[in-house]
């Protein structure tokens, strides 16, 4: 894992305007602005996979039929990798009529020539190595796209958490040495606000032409997590209240 911050300073330095009469919240006070980013990179170690099987017929019933047949065989064959049925779930079921027209025989009016199915399976993969064996697997037994494989991680949430903290501190820093500048010092945080940027890894698999010879070899790399702090701090009113700087 390893731990990036970028600075971005957005420095604002608000004089002090005591007006009579306005409430004590309404009163501005001299305060400094910045704004830092932590981002953290961790190796992903899950995923989810959206399996289809998409199925023609002239009829809608026949081709739901085959449609089922081959989602049958597909989850048999996840199932028999040591999937188990909380980590499966039907994301897409779609019928509708495949329309064609015929303009040479004079006739706008669109004919259906039969019926499409549509079945996607939704797989949550909990080891990386499992990947391209579950994707041979499910395009030998009937598959036909593979809508999208994301990448994701157990770590999100700590990663986040390492970033916020490093972003504050150096959001923090960055005031302190602005203030310091000015001939002054902040005093305690007046207000912390928080954008999250998490960026999952997507990869795409071309439709089946057959059975594959090989495992599938899938590549997960690095998911990235950022997070930007934006936070204000109030000012000392006199320097002689500052800690006295170091030689």
């Amino acid at each position: 894992m390893r731990l990036y911050l970028i600075s971005i300073p957005m420095l604002f330095i608000y004089a002090a305007a005591a007006a009579q009469g306005l409430p004590s919240t309404l009163v501005t006070v001299p305060q400094v602005a910045t704004s830092a980013v932590g981002e953290v990179r961790v190796v992903p170690d899950r995923a989810t996979i959206f399996i289809g099987v998409e199925s023609r017929a002239a009829t809608a019933a026949a081709a739901s039929a085959a449609n089922a047949r081959q989602m049958r065989a597909v989850m048999d064959a996840v199932r028999a990798l040591g999937i188990g049925a909380p980590q499966m779930s039907t994301s897409e079921y779609s019928v509708y009529p495949e329309q064609v027209f015929e303009p040479d025989k004079g006739d706008r009016t669109p004919r259906i020539a039969g019926y499409v199915v549509r079945n996607t399976l939704r797989v949550e993969v909990r080891q990386i190595d499992q990947i391209g064996a579950l994707l041979d697997a499910a395009l030998s037994k009937g598959a036909n796209a593979i809508n999208s494989l994301q990448f994701t991680s157990s770590r999100a949430d700590s990663a986040r958490t390492e970033a916020l903290a490093s972003a504050v501190s150096r959001a923090e820093a960055e005031a302190s040495t602005l203030a310091r500048a000015g001939g002054t010092c902040i005093g305690e945080v007046l207000e912390l606000t928080t954008q999250d940027s998490y960026r999952p890894m997507f990869m795409e698999k071309s439709m089946a032409r057959g059975a594959a010879q090989d495992a599938t070899p899938i590549t997960p790399g690095e998911l990235t997590i950022t997070v930007q702090v934006s936070g204000r701090w109030r000012l000392a009113s006199e320097a002689s209240r500052c800690p006295a700087r170091r030689p």
